[in-house]
């Protein structure tokens, strides 16, 4: 086990601490000779809970280019947001995710904080299930840079600095799909679906499905709905508004693009994966967040 490394990145929520698991955590992998390397913010959050042992020699990283590239665990603590935002620093690594949840029930971080300590024999024996999760991946016209551009959720183009609704040409594989007339436009991973693109209406797609789901954001006309097309296909948008600029996200990273540079969203080349514990399915998740069958007549 004295081969193993990890890494941990986290981010403390109003509503659970840490206190109750870090120093059990760290106690268990110091008696396995675990390396550990520590995102920078999140270690000065550790250092601050009592009963955290310390490490007078712990390698901190900052980014995707000083995180060890040989790891074999990226432990997040935080909710789905954190996993999102460890996307960044992952990539293309492939380094297993096992996302703790210290907050509410999440869709991808499903390991509940719990559950860490009891489990955490059979993560480190590779005893779970890998979830592979697909991502989008934008290029821009105009030799514009976008930092990291991949998603894991969702690529959401929306308008900006006016309250008029912007106009979304999207071309698959070259060919009109629709010019949206809306207050924006949602490019949706299986994964992302049941995040901002639920909530504009779009539908729930299952994590193993090679689909992406374009959803308007508020359309102008009501028989504009969702459409679910294969990941395979080449995705460009044109945006056209009454403002020089627009708003481009990418889960939750913002860039602001002229109206002249257009946007290009294919499959990424490479998946994420999240460690599931096996007692957790997704369609368990989906019951619990949604409150499926939560009906007097199911009693």
């Amino acid at each position: 086990m004295s081969d193993f490394k990890i890494a941990l990145y986290g981010k403390k929520t109003t509503s659970t601490s840490l206190e109750d698991i870090i120093p059990e955590f760290f106690k268990i992998i110091q008696s396995k000779n675990i390396a550990v390397q520590i995102e920078e913010s999140f270690y000065k959050l550790l250092k601050n809970i009592e009963g955290f042992p310390f490490l007078e020699k712990i390698e901190v990283f900052t980014g995707y280019n000083n995180l060890w590239k040989d790891l074999d665990y990226f432990f997040t603590f935080g909710g789905d947001g954190t996993i999102l935002s460890a996307v960044t620093y992952v990539r293309d690594s492939g380094v297993p995710i096992v996302g703790v949840n210290t907050g509410r029930l999440g869709y991808l971080a499903t390991i509940n904080k719990k559950e860490l300590i009891p489990n955490l024999e059979a993560i480190l024996k590779k005893d779970y299930n890998i979830s592979e999760r697909s991502l989008l991946e934008v290029k821009t016209s105009k030799a514009v840079e976008v930092i990291c551009p991949f998603a894991l959720n969702e690529l959401s183009i929306m308008r900006k600095e006016t309250t008029s609704m912007i106009t979304v040409d999207a071309y698959i594989n070259g060919e009109l799909l629709n010019s949206f007339w809306a207050d924006g436009l949602i490019v949706a991973t299986p994964t992302g679906s049941t995040g901002y693109s639920l909530s504009c209406n779009g539908p729930i797609i299952s994590p193993e499905n090679r689909n992406f789901v374009v959803t308007p954001i508020a359309p102008h006309n009501l028989n504009v709905r969702p459409i679910v097309i294969p990941d395979k296909d080449n995705l460009k948008l044109i945006v056209k508004s009454r403002v020089p600029q627009y708003s481009l996200s990418l889960d939750s990273r913002l860039v602001s693009l002229s109206t002249e540079v257009e946007v290009e969203v294919k499959r990424a080349k490479f998946c994420i994966n999240i460690v599931e514990l096996k007692n957790n399915s997704y369609l368990e998740t989906l019951r619990k967040k949604l409150f499926w069958g939560v009906d007097n007549r199911n009693e």
